[in-house]
């Protein structure tokens, strides 16, 4: 559905994306960084606004800059809030509509459609300046929906929100990830996670990791992971933690020994005996975090330079 071959999007000076290539095929997809890590740069070349400054981008085949065939199958929930307060969703949504080729007609059937299912009928002709966070959201997220597109892009559709707006949002995207296909941007992983989604994450511009959740863990399964523990003689402890083996490396936080190992079980059991014997009293042991937060954050600490 998109691939992008060595592609590098500048800004004057600036790297947006830095020799991406990649390939995502139909069905959800979530797209995972920090913020500033190029990911609205990576949709943007994705859904047309940005021309690559080098490399090429492909959409169900052709390239998307400028390109009607293309841009009438994607629709697009912005980061950004809609900067005219004073149009009521109903109006802005059949005006999205419109764009895509549809009659007056049609484009307020569909405008009516897309309000009801986002749960804004009730609010479709108040002034947007008069909703809510979580309101003007949904209007964006119906503007994306409306003309009923192939692919729908989401860049940080849930950023902002109320605990409760956040859930309800993030069970329509989850519904609509059964009938099209999706790129929901996002740089906390728990709101694609649900998603039953493919994962891209994309770091300092570069694209550092894609795949299943399951190949992602297996990247990592690959690195030591770190085991915090808790001790009243933090130094000798990690002196101790050196003459175990099998050590990647060791540093002091306060009274806690983080130690980074391939062999996490094997070594806590081998620290805990040796820690008796050379009477080190241990308060706490935490294992490595091997959630997909944990994966993430890994990664992330991986491409800043720190091992583990």
């Amino acid at each position: 559905m998109i691939t992008l071959e060595h592609v590098t999007k500048l800004y004057g000076s600036v790297i947006g994306v830095n020799d991406v290539t990649v390939a995502l095929g139909a069905g959800a997809h979530g797209l995972l960084g920090p913020n500033g890590a190029g990911k609205t740069t990576f949709l943007g070349l994705v859904t047309g606004q940005l021309r690559p400054t080098l490399g090429t981008v492909r959409v169900f085949g052709e390239q998307p800059f400028g390109n009607p065939r293309v841009l009438r199958r994607i629709g697009y929930c912005p980061a950004a809030d809609l900067l005219d307060r004073t149009v009521t969703p109903r109006a802005w949504v059949r005006y999205l509509v419109r764009l895509a080729g549809f009659s007056a007609a049609a484009a307020a059937a569909r405008a009516d459609h897309a309000l009801e299912q986002v749960g804004l009928t009730a609010a479709a002709r108040r002034p947007l300046v008069t909703l809510s966070k979580g309101m003007r959201q949904r209007a964006k997220l119906a503007g994306a929906i409306a003309h009923d597109p192939d692919l729908v892009v989401l860049d940080e559709p849930f950023n902002g929100l109320d605990p409760v707006a956040r859930h309800d949002l993030v069970a329509l995207v989850r519904s609509w990830a059964t009938a099209r296909s999706l790129i929901v941007a996002s740089h906390l992983l728990h709101e694609v996670e649900s998603l039953d989604a493919g994962l891209a994450v994309i770091l300092g511009g570069r694209l550092v990791a894609s795949g299943g959740a399951a190949e992602i863990r297996g990247l990592v399964d690959a690195l030591p992971g770190e085991v915090t523990i808790r001790c009243a003689e933090p130094r000798q402890f990690a002196e101790l933690a050196f003459r175990i083996g099998g050590v990647e490396g060791v540093r002091i936080e306060g009274d806690a020994v983080i130690v980074a190992t391939h062999r996490p079980v094997a070594f806590v059991e081998q620290a805990a005996v040796r820690a008796l014997d050379e009477g080190l009293h241990l308060g706490e042991v935490v294992p490595a975090d091997r959630s997909l937060e944990g994966i993430f954050g890994q990664l992330v600490r991986l491409h800043r330079g720190v091992k583990a």
